[in-house]
């Protein structure tokens, strides 16, 4: 999550099959947008097909889809794990497509899966032209991942690979040439038992996807510590409910397990470390970040939804012996101590304005050191139960180190 307070390709087969069974549900009267009521799977769908021609990847099952956006730089938008009936797992801001023109500081559309590029502040921010100063009137989100349209270059009904040239300039003066390669995979059971180790039961439904992005130096110098180096940024933004909270499990180690302070200091009634476990109120209610550095996680976080009954799980590459940028606002700190993992919370401005609610999970890349033609890569997968809370649990046993019980006995 950044700073938010103030703010085609044709497809030749999207599933055609799965598409002619889709049935509207029986409940709910039809709208003049769509026959599926808002919150649902179908819903975004029928929203995000007016908008562009989306791809949409299906699980063996036929119950787990993503929708992709070509048009709106390569997010993963939304995800279902039953189907057009079942409840769409990520935030769509359905506002900010009807704008009549771009907003110049960042255009919020959502997406369960999108992708930045940072380092966002200190010296070699890509946010901030050269010479101006780290506030808010000066902020400008790069283009090529904030309202540009990426390449479509293929997709089938399990995987889709698109792509991005770009040229940024950064606060150090440099110039960077780069291109953007995403893929965008399905996840099955087996996929997802070898990644996080458990076993399905019948009793539970899930969805599963894994991007591969790589980060590409196409210009003819190089990208190191004198000239600045860029990052790779997924974030994944989530809908809250007032029982919603953000799980990170942490190693042992020297120093601080997180900062806490991004957007003034998280309240002590939202957030507990201990154990090896934080966790971090994630309502909706109160605007918040925290961040982790690569040393201290263990490359996964999730977050319980104890309304929704729902259990997320983000795994992603993370490197303790790697550099990582720092991106706050500033230029008096080391620039290169940073995060790997980050968790926001949204909440009410100054003014009682607020963007979303939302939540996000994010990981993030080591810079790119990268010579011309050189690659860095970066992993990141999100896994979404849910279903029986006794298997839930055991999900979220083998996987975070905690209980069910206890994530949500936290802030009581």
């Amino acid at each position: 999550m950044s700073v938010l307070k103030y703010s085609s390709i044709a497809l030749a087969a999207i599933c055609l099959a799965a598409c002619q069974q889709r049935k509207a549900p029986q409940e709910q009267a039809a709208t003049a947008e769509s026959p599926y009521p808002k919150g649902s799977f179908g819903y975004d769908l029928d929203f995000l097909k007016k908008k562009d021609s989306v791809v949409v990847l299906n699980s063996k099952d036929g119950k787990g889809e993503i929708i992709i956006s070509p048009k709106y730089q390569a997010k993963v938008f939304t995800s279902t794990a039953d189907g057009a009936n079942g409840k769409s797992f990520g935030w769509i801001n359905y506002k900010t497509f009807d704008q009549e023109k771009p907003d110049e500081h960042m255009n919020a559309y959502g997406g369960e899966d999108r992708l930045w590029l940072g380092p966002e502040g200190g010296k070699f921010s890509l946010f901030f032209k050269p010479g101006t100063k780290m506030e808010f009137t000066n902020w400008h989100t790069p283009a090529a991942v904030d309202n540009e349209a990426w390449k479509l270059i293929s997709n089938t009904d399990k995987k889709a690979s698109l792509s991005k040239t770009a040229t940024l300039l950064n606060y150090a003066g440099t110039t960077l040439t780069l291109q953007i390669d995403r893929d965008i995979e399905m996840l099955e059971p087996g996929d997802v038992k070898t990644k996080l180790g458990i076993d399905l039961d019948d009793k539970v439904k899930s969805v599963a996807f894994h991007t591969t992005t790589t980060l590409i130096n196409t210009g003819n110098k190089a990208w190191d510590k004198q000239t600045g180096a860029p990052c790779i940024w997924n974030l994944d933004m989530f809908s809250p409910s007032s029982k919603t909270i953000t799980v990170i499990p942490y190693n042992d180690g020297a120093g601080k397990v997180a900062t806490t302070d991004y957007f003034g200091e998280i309240p002590k009634d939202r957030i507990s470390i201990k154990n090896g476990i934080l966790l971090f109120k994630a309502d909706g209610k109160s605007r918040g970040k925290l961040g982790m550095p690569a040393a201290r996680t263990k490359k996964l976080a999730g977050n319980y939804d104890g309304e929704n009954n729902i259990l997320t799980i983000i795994q992603f590459d993370a490197d303790p012996n790697s550099t990582y940028l720092n991106q706050e606002w500033r230029t008096d700190r080391d620039p290169f101590t940073g995060d790997a993992v980050n968790a926001y919370n949204d909440g009410p401005l100054a003014d009682g304005s607020q963007m979303g609610p939302f939540f996000e999970l994010e990981s993030v890349s080591p810079a790119a050191f990268l010579k011309p033609s050189e690659k860095l890569k970066h992993n990141h997968s999100v896994f979404h139960f849910t279903g029986d809370k006794g298997e839930l649990n055991t999900i979220a046993l083998k996987t975070l180190g905690i209980s069910l019980k206890d994530i949500q006995a936290a802030f009581k």
